[in-house]
């Protein structure tokens, strides 16, 4: 009988054909479940890939410390894998994020540094950066590290295609670190060129926690603007009513950037007179539930 560990079960998420919302009849919409990894997320593949690559080189071992200041998923990531491995884990975070995040990190013994609420995420990668100066804790950066984008290449690109049997005709996700749109779509691309990548982006006055416009000076260095085509701007209305319509109307309870990739995918469909449209749904719900973007609702959809 094999073994089968939790790290065995990251990736091979299922894809889900939207059913009521993709009103185009030439147009099949897919959500790529990314929720359905061990621990709910997208980043379950960088981080894990990030960590297991360390190890193979000895730049990490077991009791060294990792500092990271991290897109919202990868910390519980981390924070478990240090748990199975013996790591020391500092996460830095705001002091705004959701109950759910900070009890899940403290389970697994991670250590919290929570930011004040007026300070922006860079303030976050900034003071990564001081620790590993001041303490040399080691950190991951995901935002830089080649393992993360290693990780969309080994698994991610791989699976939509299958999965699409090579029908897969726009990617679309939101942007946060960038691994999972600039080299999913790298890949993609390589198989049909084109194909067209498009990210969802806030409008300027708009606050959907996770999908990102990055000042210039902070733009991940693993970002290669080369490979999207298309740049779809969502505002937070569209988000939060696409929330309520993938739930109502589609049984899917997700994560917040989720709902302006959704939003997105939709606006492209309307506009094909034929293609296979999917779209990544980067996290689960059950992280955001005691926040104001699921209470707000009072569930009177």
């Amino acid at each position: 009988m094999k073994n089968i560990t939790l790290l065995d079960e990251v990736w091979n998420t299922p894809l889900i054909k939207l059913e009521r919302l993709a009103t185009n009849p030439d147009v099949v919409i897919y959500a790529k479940m990314e929720s359905h990894n061990p621990w709910w997320s997208v980043k379950d593949r960088p981080a894990y890939n990030m960590i297991t690559e360390a190890m193979k080189r000895w730049d990490l071992k077991e009791w060294d410390t990792i500092v990271e200041a991290t897109s919202w998923n990868t910390w519980i990531w981390l924070a478990m894998v240090g748990a199975i491995y013996g790591i020391n884990v500092v996460l830095i975070m705001p002091e705004t994020s959701t109950q759910e995040r900070m009890d899940t990190m403290r389970a697994y013994w991670a250590e919290l540094i929570l930011t004040p609420w007026e300070e922006p995420f860079e303030y976050c990668r900034d003071l990564a950066k001081q620790l590993v100066q001041e303490k040399w804790y080691m950190n991951l950066d995901q935002f830089a590290n080649d393992d993360n984008r290693k990780a969309h290449y080994k698994t991610t690109w791989p699976e939509l295609w299958k999965q699409t049997d090579g029908t897969i005709t726009h990617f679309v996700s939101a942007m946060w670190t960038t691994g999972t749109i600039t080299w999913t779509g790298t890949y993609l691309k390589e198989m049909k060129p084109w194909i067209e990548i498009i990210w969802a982006e806030p409008t300027e006055e708009s606050c959907i926690p996770w999908i990102r416009k990055w000042p210039e000076d902070y733009v991940p260095k693993i970002f290669n603007p080369k490979i999207p085509t298309q740049k779809i701007t969502v505002s937070q209305k569209n988000a939060e009513d696409t929330a309520r319509l993938l739930a109502s109307k589609e049984g899917i309870l997700c994560g917040v950037s989720s709902w302006g990739a959704c939003w997105t995918a939709l606006q492209v469909a309307q506009k094909l007179t034929s293609g296979v449209v999917v779209f990544i749904v980067c996290d689960s719900w059950n992280r955001y539930f005691s926040s104001w973007m699921y209470a707000q609702w009072s569930f009177c959809i």
